[in-house]
């Protein structure tokens, strides 16, 4: 069993809001990390919302909730019942007025937009959010572990159960299940009536594009749908925590910046099992490999840094730093993405890391320890990197 990071973040946001909403993609963990808390709460209650039995139990929650005071109850895939939230209201403040401040609810969902949505405007100063991503480096490998344990996490991506299968054809094969149930089951139940056909081409397409700019034009003309279709499909997957939009750096630095997004599809696991790649070898000869490997480290440092502010940055004459992150303190980091054991940055970079102001200036690749190079610039892996960011926030 590995111990998730967020394990000690859930506790200390449930010892201080009354209810937390725990946010993540299906199958990352997030029901296994309730269990953890739900052990450390005697007396809690676990619904699945999936459940129908669960659901009758609800069909007065009002009475229900307040039939159970002084526990904490737990509700899995509460994006199934959204007309809770402004139940939840009224049960938090009189729990209040009976004297219990904190550790009322743990709210579990995989769509990211309506518990936002409703926690926001239903709980507004009662709730604390925190997102459960699948496994990161820092999680599950080792620092003295080498190069070997970061290709098996970047070709199997980090949810759990592709993560720990016995070898990399089931962890493929869980992948694939994953895709399909996701696309034929888990979408349609949320409302939208999408075509499951055209939500795979699209992923697929998106995951051969790793890392490229959004151009939701070209993607409608080779799906025969519209630019706004292909907007709401991306903004549906990004709601479910299966695609990230990076948006472009936003700073006036007098230079013409080039403002769409990039797209990644979030987990390189994922990624792969869109194009069928099924080992390493099988992602080092495929075109997509170099940008796999950039959205793979994005992931691991935008997890370790979840309150900086990430962007890239793009100049119409060639200055380009793979990611910025805005700390709160003030700090900005430039920070490039190489495949290569013997990395090199470009004069871009230079330019980008001016132009941005950069107070720190690193090189993340799969190189075995941390050394300088020229201009200031760190080299470093992104168990390394990863872990330098964490500590600045």
């Amino acid at each position: 069993m590995y111990e998730r990071l967020s394990q000690r973040t859930l506790s200390d946001l449930l010892a201080q809001f009354p209810a937390v909403v725990l946010l993540g993609p299906r199958q990352a963990g997030k029901t296994t990390l309730a269990f953890a808390q739900k052990d450390q709460n005697p007396g809690a209650l676990y619904l699945d919302l999936e459940l129908p039995s669960a659901q009758r139990q609800l069909d007065d929650p009002e009475a229900f909730f307040l039939a159970h005071p002084n526990q904490l109850v737990i509700l899995d895939e509460v994006q199934r019942l959204p007309e809770l939230f402004s139940v939840l209201r009224g049960v938090i403040d009189q729990r209040r007025r009976d004297g219990e401040a904190s550790r009322q609810f743990l709210l579990l969902g995989s769509a990211s937009g309506v518990l936002l949505k409703q926690s926001s405007e239903s709980l507004a100063g009662r709730v604390a959010q925190l997102e459960l991503t699948p496994f990161q480096a820092r999680e599950v490998l080792r620092a003295d572990e080498g190069t070997q344990g970061m290709n098996a996490l970047w070709v199997r991506g980090g949810f759990p159960l592709s993560w720990m299968a016995a070898n990399d054809a089931q962890s493929l094969s869980w992948r694939e299940a994953f895709i399909t149930t996701y696309l034929e089951k888990d979408i349609p139940a949320l409302g939208p009536r999408i075509p499951a056909t055209t939500l795979r081409r699209l992923w697929t397409m998106l995951a051969h594009n790793q890392g490229e700019l959004l151009d939701q034009s070209r993607l409608a003309a080779a799906l025969a749908i519209s630019g706004q279709t292909v907007g709401r499909y991306i903004d549906l997957l990004c709601d479910l925590m299966l695609v990230r939009r990076l948006p472009a750096w936003s700073g006036n630095v007098g230079k013409r910046l080039v403002r769409a997004p990039k797209v990644y599809v979030r987990d390189s696991g994922i990624v792969h099992a869109l194009l069928g790649l099924q080992d390493l070898d099988a992602v080092l000869s495929h075109p997509v490999a170099g940008n796999s490997w950039e959205g793979f480290v994005i992931e691991q440092l935008i997890s370790a840094a979840p309150q900086a502010q990430a962007s890239f940055f793009r100049t119409s004459h060639g200055a380009e730093v793979d990611l910025v992150l805005e700390f709160r303190g003030g700090q900005t980091w430039v920070i490039e993405i190489k495949r290569s054991s013997a990395p090199t940055v470009s004069k871009g970079f230079y330019l980008a890391a001016d132009d941005v102001g950069a107070s720190r200036k690193i090189l993340v690749a799969p190189v075995q320890g941390a050394f300088p190079i020229k201009g200031g610039i760190e080299v470093m892996n992104p168990l390394m990197a990863a872990a330098l960011v964490a500590a600045q926030t």
